[in-house]
């Protein structure tokens, strides 16, 4: 059986931007369905896999969400250079100068992200990130035909080409698409110590789609199975680096999971109040258990959380999250300690709960 190490290693370095997570559903579906007392997928990809407990009415939703931040591509030039617009959050300073993987149906191709070459660009420009809609890749050929002879068409989907690793002998790891793989990892894990356990509520793991496009995979999904309560799994901001002051953000890697008490995005609506009868089990059990935590509040946030709490006849839903530095790049970090104490955390409340809060 995989380490909590090994699944994280493994959930990232698979490709999966929102709307094409097949290949992370598949992964998933082969660590749990196996041990899951019943599991469907739903039109939009979401996985469910159930873990029956002694009352089927008292339903507890844990929401991971399977997709990546990428890009799609939107045109190809007559030279044979490659346009492309975002699909999720993305800061443009991270876009030049990166490998790209060109998911197409004849197969993956590598290219390149382009610009001005140092020597050329303006003391203004060198102030300003690069637009995204004025990079380009390149991906080797001198036409639209010999682009499209490479199976690269629009619609195509774009990841990052990096392979994940832990830095130094540590136990930080950096990847791709820790967001939100970690999350991924943590399901499996808490699906896997729960399998034998008796326990009070039904348990949906779901792994979600699209949660980076506007947290639209689980909305359905939600409704439909119309949790008592649900908790977003989902990595969060961590301070910590000289980037960062502690007063922007305590939450530190490496200091626990962080329970989140309130994240909200201004414009868009999207976010929680948690209600507090929530926040105070967790941290409950977290002491009562001895198992590592911090405390979040922040604004620009919003998880899968915030469509299990209005779907439906409504949910009482928080996030329990990890921290990580570098959020929204290809070098997302996150410590395994945190990611081992979020599965106790989470483990730990479902075996607590003998009835609704």
């Amino acid at each position: 059986m995989s380490s909590l190490s090994d699944l994280l290693v493994q959930f990232d370095a698979i490709h999966g931007v929102s709307g094409d997570e097949e290949r992370v559903a598949e992964c998933l579906k082969g660590h749990l369905q196996p041990i899951a007392d019943d599991y469907f997928e739903d039109a939009l990809g979401n996985q469910v896999f159930v873990k029956k407990g002694s009352n089927p009415d008292f339903k507890i939703m844990l929401a991971a969400h399977m997709d990546e931040i990428g890009y799609i591509v939107h045109n190809i030039d007559s030279d044979g250079f490659i346009y492309f617009l975002p699909v999720g959050y993305h800061d443009s300073r991270t876009a030049f100068n990166q490998v790209l993987t060109i998911h197409t149906e004849k197969g993956p191709i590598t290219g390149i992200t382009g610009g001005k070459p140092a020597h050329i660009v303006t003391p203004e420009e060198a102030k300003m990130a690069i637009p995204l809609n004025e990079l380009y890749i390149d991906v080797g050929t001198n036409s639209k035909e010999e682009t499209h002879a490479l199976g690269v068409q629009i619609g195509d989907y774009i990841t990052f080409e990096r392979t994940g690793q832990f830095l130094n002998g540590s136990e930080i790891f950096t990847g791709k698409a820790v967001d939100n793989r970690a999350a991924c990892a943590v399901l499996v894990e808490v699906m896997r110590r729960l399998a034998d356990k008796d326990i009070t509520a039904t348990v949906y793991g779901v792994g979600t789609t699209q949660e980076e496009m506007g947290i639209r995979g689980s909305e359905p999904i939600s409704g439909q199975i119309q949790p008592d309560i649900g908790l977003a799994l989902d990595v969060c901001l961590s301070g910590g680096t000289p980037a960062l002051s502690e007063k922007e953000i305590p939450v530190t890697l490496g200091g626990g999971p962080a329970i989140m008490f309130y994240d909200w995005t201004p414009d868009t609506g999207h976010g929680n109040n948690v209600p507090k009868k929530l926040t105070r089990k967790l941290v409950e059990v977290a002491e009562k258990n001895s198992i590592p935590y911090q405390r979040q509040a922040v604004l620009n946030g919003g998880t899968d959380a915030w469509s299990m709490s209005i779907r439906g006849k409504g949910a009482m839903a928080g996030c329990i999250s990890f921290p990580s530095r570098y959020i929204h790049s290809a070098t997302g970090c996150v410590h395994m300690d945190d990611l081992e104490h979020a599965v106790q955390l989470v483990v730990a409340f479902i075996e607590d709960l003998q009835e609704k809060l």
